[in-house]
């Protein structure tokens, strides 16, 4: 029975990621955000329960990848999809042919999600880190970004032009060689400087959007986890220009 315990958890990423891809499609942004949140817990959880136990395999990273394009791919595209179907659009823009055609592009990023988790089963390079954007952190910024910022993204200060452009941004993320650090064993200073930087900046965000925010906790906390995402790519960046620190 121990064997099919990490599949199973798993699965129920996969499952999670349906849902939100079901809300997000209903315009449920919050739960849809919520269910991309439980799918990465599953996906946390799941590699540990399979080392852990003794089972990992071949089937385990296959079923996990397949489990991630869903929830991480697909449901953010989802996302975004909904969006383009309120969004502002420019002048332009403005026919039947944008109108119908622009929201379909969302679907990109779960195109180059998919191309992502590819790229990482077959990478020997990302056994400590990460060369692109993690799925789990594009996803998670753009549930936490549409769920907390809808009636900004859909105001005449941003538009479909914008949001396609901010999406193919996220798409290069995804796959190109700059590398993006991971937290994988424990943390030490001054070697891991970036990591422990991000991580006491990324609590502030947060309590200050649980504390600060006019729309209520779990809107501010949103706006904070989308915050980190975007400062953990800055500092990932940053990161890779500058010396690395011998142990």
């Amino acid at each position: 029975m121990k064997k099919h315990i990490p599949n199973i958890i798993t699965c129920c990423n996969l499952i999670c990621g349906c849902i939100a891809t079901y809300a997000a499609f209903y315009h449920g942004y919050q739960l849809a955000f919520l269910f991309i949140l439980l799918g990465a817990f599953f996906d946390f959880f799941d590699g540990k329960a399979a080392r852990a136990l003794g089972v990992s395999g071949k089937l385990g990273v296959e079923l996990d990848s397949l489990a991630d394009c869903v929830t991480f791919g697909v449901a953010p595209s989802a996302m975004i999809f909904t969006l383009f179907n309120h969004v502002a659009y420019p002048s332009f823009m403005s026919s039947d042919f944008f109108f119908r055609v622009m929201p379909f592009t969302a679907f990109l990023l779960a195109a180059f999600s998919a191309l992502r988790l590819a790229k990482f089963n077959i990478d020997e390079r990302q056994h400590t880190g990460f060369i692109g954007m993690p799925t789990p952190a594009n996803a998670i910024f753009w549930g936490a970004l549409i769920s907390s910022c809808e009636a900004w993204l859909i105001s005449p200060r941003f538009n479909a032009l914008f949001l396609f452009l901010f999406m193919l941004l996220f798409c290069w993320l995804l796959v190109c060689e700059v590398p993006m650090f991971a937290f994988k064993g424990r943390l030490s200073w001054p070697k891991d400087k970036m990591k422990i930087i991000f991580l006491v900046l990324t609590i502030v965000m947060l309590l200050m959007g649980a504390f600060l925010s006019d729309d209520g906790v779990m809107m501010g906390l949103s706006r904070g986890a989308a915050a980190s995402i975007g400062l953990y790519v800055v500092l990932s960046i940053v990161a890779s220009y500058l010396p690395q620190d011998e142990e």
